[in-house]
């Protein structure tokens, strides 16, 4: 990740949390700490930055945005407040994630650890949501609170519950934004 590509990202990121003040600060830091941490000598300039982040924005703020994780530009946070993503989790572009939401791994039966969830572009994730393993969260989606995803979900549905289940399939047309 470039200068340019940091500077794009961070405006994309202010202007779909325009008025959260919270969340454009949060995503401010950590698209500066992906940019620190894509080059080792980075690494070494930015040192206490890093150490910074990972003690503000995540022990005191609650939110644990590994700056390993690959999220399109557009991220919505909706408050924030107790948010744990994976730092292998790949989140596309215009995705919106509320609080108390869990997004990890899988440990498989065999003891060996899973891949983590691949969530696609204009996706809605609601409060209280849980996405655990191997699984793909097709184009606009919108997950309704409390619900608990442990299968891949197809583009262009609305899926609640637990275990999450597609209660509405969208029109192509249908915007989720």
């Amino acid at each position: 990740m470039n200068n340019l590509d940091v500077s794009y990202y961070i405006f994309q990121d202010w202007k779909a949390n325009r008025g959260n003040v919270k969340a454009q600060f949060v995503l401010t830091l950590f698209r500066l700490a992906t940019w620190a941490r894509s080059n080792k000598i980075l690494i070494i300039l930015f040192f206490w930055y890093l150490l910074f982040y990972r003690f503000f924005v995540e022990w005191v703020l609650g939110i644990e945005l590994p700056w390993s994780l690959k999220a399109g530009s557009g991220l919505r946070l909706q408050h924030g407040q107790g948010l744990v993503v994976h730092g292998q989790t790949i989140i596309g572009k215009n995705c919106s994630i509320k609080h108390s939401t869990t997004i990890g791994i899988r440990i498989n039966p065999d003891g060996s650890i899973g891949r983590a969830p691949i969530i696609g572009n204009n996706v809605d994730i609601g409060t209280h949501v849980c996405i655990i393993g191997e699984i793909e969260i097709g184009d606009n989606v919108a997950i309704g609170a409390g619900s608990i995803v442990i299968k891949s979900i197809p583009p262009n549905c609305v899926v609640v519950g637990n275990p999450a289940r597609v209660v509405k399939v969208k029109e192509v047309t249908e915007s989720i934004l």
